[in-house]
């Protein structure tokens, strides 16, 4: 059986293309460098052809472990009929990379250099730095969103002298075309990601309007008998090559105006609400703001989500631009960093930017930094202004590393985890958005000890 090994230094998602090819969840993911350490291998089948494919561990010689984790690795490139050695796209090309890369096509049948992380064609110029390599054949490719996949593996396919893909070959005996035509692709599911959005507000605001207004057609009933909506409304659109699922929950009241059934709603929406992404607050400013809406509005926080604030209703608003973004401010004072966008369901205003919104906001929320990057900042930020001292003894941090996005979660790294100040975190997240783009996100700062031996305070800002 043919086989196909990944390569390369941790942290370039060699595991997820894995997760990729396999189409599951096999190979443990995540930002922490070394995650992957042992050669894991599955058979997959690549479009009708059966191949062995290889997780390596990243190749990193810092340390003892990581050096026979490399060993592990040379030896599987040296079995394989393909290597794919991958790179990070989104770093300039690092010299231990280059040098890896040729000691691999001296070993090697046959090494295909691919570049990933290249998410959009701007940022293929960034690929075109890789060009040093001297590689006879290389791929940009987007694991995350799916770009270049194919191209890939019909590459893959040709170069082990493989019969071409047969587009038809899971067609049933005497199926017309057309029928087959019309069954969903699995292939095309997986090509375009999910943005799950949980629409949320008090009742009468006008999420079923938004979102009809959103999907373009009468999905959700809108009526003026507050709590229409009972159980959540989910439908689902593409948006430049995004799915994004919408679901209307229902309008939440005081608690003490619930009634029989409702009861059962402000359950759902929170269920709704732990599978989501982003949420739409949707804000009424025909009338004021009042202290249900601050209420509502704390679920952001405790779920964690992406947030774009709608202020709808806007063609019957009660007061001018610059009074109700005053008002607006000054109560949800709490989600500056979110994003907000005047917008009225009932005549179209600024829904094809809310959509834009989204797209921008996901961004951000499974934004990655690099280590390095990371820690250059919070460097910075601890000099501009010292970490306070903890009953006289000094507090610092050693590093820090992203440990996952969606959002995203950073962990510093301290000798004494639990002397970081709830003011000193927010500085830092603050800091943090000074220097990038988390419009929208939230930000979870975790100090762990030096010896890993618990996690403490997370807080979320």
């Amino acid at each position: 059986m043919k086989k196909i090994a990944i390569l390369g230094k941790p942290n370039v998602g060699k595991s997820s293309l894995f997760n990729r090819f396999l189409k599951q969840r096999k190979a443990i993911t995540s930002d922490i460098a070394g995650t992957t350490r042992d050669v894991n291998s599955s058979i997959m089948d690549f479009d009708g052809h059966f191949l062995e494919i290889l997780d390596t561990g990243g190749i990193d010689t810092s340390n003892a472990l990581f050096s026979k984790v490399k060993e592990l690795s040379l030896k599987s490139a040296k079995n394989a009929d393909i290597v794919l050695y991958m790179v990070d796209g989104k770093l300039l090309p690092q010299e231990e990379d280059r040098e890896l890369f040729f000691t691999l096509q001296k070993i090697c049948k046959h090494c295909i250099l691919v570049i990933n992380k290249i998410d959009n064609d701007k940022e293929k110029q960034m690929g075109w730095e890789f060009a040093n390599f001297g590689a006879k054949e290389s791929f940009m490719i987007s694991v995350s969103h799916n770009r270049g996949i194919l191209a890939l593996k019909n590459h893959i396919i040709s170069s082990l002298n493989l019969p071409p893909i047969q587009v038809l070959s899971h067609s049933q005996e005497d199926e017309s075309l057309e029928d087959f035509l019309s069954q969903p692709s699995d292939e095309a599911t997986l090509q375009i990601p999910q943005i799950n959005v949980g629409i949320i507000g008090r009742v009468n605001v006008g999420k079923s309007s938004l979102l009809n207004a959103l999907l373009g057609s009468e999905r959700s009933v809108v009526s003026d008998v507050a709590g229409t909506t009972i159980d959540p409304v989910d439908e689902e659109i593409t948006f430049l090559d995004h799915r994004v699922c919408f679901v209307d929950t229902a309008g939440i009241r005081r608690r003490s105006k619930i009634e029989g059934i409702e009861k059962y709603a402000l359950d759902r929406t929170q269920k709704v609400l732990e599978k989501s992404d982003i949420a739409l607050l949707v804000l009424d400013v025909s009338e004021g703001f009042v202290e249900l809406d601050e209420r509502i509005s704390s679920l952001v926080n405790k779920f964690s989500l992406g947030v774009i604030v709608v202020l709808n209703k806007w063609d019957i608003r009660n007061g001018d631009f610059e009074i109700i973004t005053k008002e607006y401010k000054r109560k949800f004072k709490f989600l500056e960093y979110a994003p907000f966008i005047t917008a009225s369901a009932k005549s179209g205003r600024h829904i094809h930017e809310i959509k834009a919104k989204i797209l921008e906001v996901y961004a951000n929320y499974s934004k990655r930094i690099p280590t390095a990057k990371l820690n250059e900042i919070i460097s910075e930020a601890t000099k501009r202004h010292q970490l306070p001292s903890d009953h006289g003894k000094i507090v610092r941090i050693y590093y820090a590393t992203q440990y996952e996005t969606c959002p995203p979660q950073i962990a510093l790294v301290m000798n004494r985890p639990k002397a970081l100040h709830f003011s000193y975190r927010r500085y830092l997240v603050n800091y943090l958005r000074d220097h990038f783009d988390f419009a929208g996100t939230p930000i979870l700062i975790t100090a762990k000890n030096k010896a890993n031996k618990k996690d403490q305070d997370s807080q979320e800002e």
